[in-house]
This record gives C-alpha cells, sequence and structure tokens, in this order.
C-alpha cells in the first residue's frame, strides 16, 4: 500500500466558528481517532488534494506538531453545493489492530464475453475489506478472462490473503451484460438453425 506524507497544525480552539476560521484560510478542520486521546487538528486544502481526489488507497504518514502517526482517512464530508471539503477524520493504524478499509477493485483480461459481443460492467468500484494496514493491496485485481455472455462474478467468488471481504456475498462485483447487436446475432442463429 503506498505512503502519503502529511503536515498538520493542533487546533487550540473547537467549535463551529473555528473551524469557519480555519476553513477561511484554506485549511480544513481534522480529528485523528485511536490510542485513547482523539487529537484535533487542520491541514491545508491543497496538501490533501492529492490524496482525495484519486481512486488509490494510502496510508497517511501524518506528522502533527513534530508528533508521527500512521493512519488512513476514516471519512470526508463535503459541502453540499461547492463540494469543497469540510472536514477529514483520520484513524490511527497500528501493526496488530484490524481496519476497514475500501479497495478499489480493476479488472484483467478480455473476457470471452465480450469477444461474444457482450459488454464489460463493473458494479462494483470498490470492496470494503477487514484486515491489517500492512496486508492490504493497493487493488482487488480480478481476472475476468473466463467470464462468458451473460454471466457474473459475485463478491462471495472472491478470496484476499488474510483479509476478509465485509461486502454482501452475492452481490455482484461485475458482470458480461448482453448487447442489443449480441441479442440479435443470437436470434438470428437460433431462428436460423431452427429452419
Amino acid at each position: 500500500m503506498k505512503t502519503f506524507e502529511l503536515q498538520g497544525e493542533v487546533r487550540s480552539e473547537l467549535g463551529k466558528k473555528s473551524s469557519k476560521a480555519v476553513r477561511a484560510s484554506e485549511s480544513i478542520p481534522c480529528v485523528l481517532y485511536g490510542s485513547g486521546s482523539n487529537t484535533h487538528f487542520s491541514v491545508t486544502a491543497s496538501d490533501v488534494r492529492k490524496l482525495i481526489y484519486t481512486p488509490e488507497v494510502f496510508v497517511v504518514d501524518l506528522t502533527i506538531d513534530g508528533k508521527h502517526t500512521k493512519s488512513i482517512i476514516q471519512d470526508l464530508q463535503f459541502h453540499p453545493v461547492s463540494d469543497k471539503v469540510l472536514h477529514i477524520d483520520f484513524l490511527e493504524v497500528t501493526d496488530n489492530k484490524p481496519v476497514i478499509i475500501e479497495i478499489p477493485v480493476k479488472l484483467n483480461g478480455l473476457a470471452e464475453g465480450v469477444k461474444a459481443g457482450g459488454k464489460l460492467a463493473l458494479q462494483m468500484r470498490k470492496l470494503k475489506v477487514k484486515g491489517l494496514y500492512k496486508d492490504f493491496p493497493e487493488s482487488v485485481n480480478i481476472d475476468v478472462t473466463n467470464l462468458g455472455l451473460g454471466k457474473t462474478i459475485q463478491v462471495g467468488a472472491l478470496s484476499l490473503d488474510k483479509l476478509e471481504i465485509l461486502n454482501a456475498k452475492n452481490a455482484v462485483v461485475a458482470q458480461v451484460k448482453l448487447t442489443r447487436a449480441a441479442r440479435g446475432a443470437a436470434a438470428a442463429a437460433a431462428s436460423a438453425s431452427g429452419k
């Protein structure tokens, strides 16, 4: 898993008024949860842009007033109209305590169903996974080479070493849909063989 380095400043004043002042200075109020006490701090919006607006998942190497902590983003709050980041919750990670992270899904290979005229569709862009942070892969790679026309890959068919997938077992991750052209070709083939 990739690491992202981030600097933060401790916030002495808390509440709506001080949070508004922090946002006005192009910073984002944050909270680090874990290790007994919560740490309130702020980061500049430009520093976290590459951390937030990416499909990748990072372990954040957080430095708050000289103190280093490994963490992950637990929650993000966006403004409903402007889509600006209003607040970030970080969760401290340790080598022996499991955490839950959403990991991106990547499909590999050319599906049999696509060769037959179907269309490959990724239904779940991320999977919710539980485990130790050091065991997390950068993405869940799924081989779709043997996926036929009208067939699906469900969460129950996937397994990850040392990790537990928390999504519903019957949820569809990827499928090859029949296109109109493929349906027409199948109907034409069926009527031709029926004559």
